[in-house]
């Protein structure tokens, strides 16, 4: 009996490497999301696209708030710490009201020009802090004896990345995201324009708007009623078309591993 005990421990002794950290998997990368409820982890096309990036997702999307609550958690450092942001590879943004995050009217030079905190009286301006704020914290990791970007002249490297609303019905917002993206020259994951369907041409078959089949409630917009937050879990079509959508900027944008 002993001697069939001693063989089996051997044999698990033998078997145990192919667990051991040599064969542990490791994510590619690290993806931040932040956003709202069209974004919140019960949507899945976030999480869904990351597992076929190979990405840790890490989401910080919370319902009902907005790029000024965003700008807020990066003031009181809750958004994340030195230590996450080191390993980030890449900053999500998807805070879709259909406000103007374009106008350049009441932006400030330096992201500690602002007041804060922010309400939601001017999301150009949240939008803005966030942008130079996210950039000033990456560069600074070159000064940060414990980063792996220590000694770097540029820091740690930025990549941010924004979004559209997930169908073209928000004209102000998605206008405005456009040229927000083209003036920093980051990359836009365009949800509106590969989504299957458009504001302009009805369903043939219900004679309303296309998004509509899609969303789990409505929101009128100038009298017109349109789908509002899309259908939500990993399951639904919608979900997953928008992971596609996503993974496929991203495999475009992020560093080859």
């Amino acid at each position: 009996m002993m001697k069939k005990l001693f063989l089996i421990f051997v044999v698990l002794l033998s078997v145990i490497p192919l667990f051991g950290q040599e064969n542990v998997h490791s994510a590619k990368y690290t993806l931040l999301l932040t956003g709202a409820s069209f974004a919140s982890p019960e949507n899945g096309w976030f999480e869904l696209g990351c597992e076929s990036l190979d990405a840790v997702p890490v989401n910080r999307a919370v319902g009902a708030e907005a790029i000024a609550n965003t700008a807020n958690k990066m003031e009181d450092g809750t958004l994340y710490s030195l230590e996450e942001l080191d390993e980030v590879d890449a900053f999500i943004i998807m805070h879709v009201h259909d406000k103007d995050v374009f106008d350049e009217t009441q932006l400030k030079e330096k992201y500690t020009d602002y007041s804060t905190p922010f309400d939601r009286s001017n999301y150009a301006a949240a939008y803005d802090y966030v942008i130079k704020r996210y950039m000033t914290d990456c560069y600074n990791q070159q000064f940060n004896e414990h980063s792996r970007y220590y000694g770097n002249k540029y820091g740690k490297p930025v990549n941010i990345i924004f979004c559209t609303h997930w169908h073209d019905a928000r004209t102000v917002y998605n206008s405005s995201i456009r040229r927000l993206a083209a003036k920093w020259g980051f990359p836009l994951i365009e949800f509106d324009k590969y989504i299957g369907f458009s504001k302009n041409v009805l369903h043939p078959v219900t004679g309303s708007q296309f998004s509509l089949i899609y969303a789990q409630d409505t929101q009128e917009t100038d009298g017109v009623t349109y789908g509002w937050h899309p259908q939500r879990g990993k399951e639904k079509f919608i979900q997953r078309k928008m992971a596609a959508i996503f993974a496929d900027v991203m495999r475009n944008v992020l560093p080859v591993r």
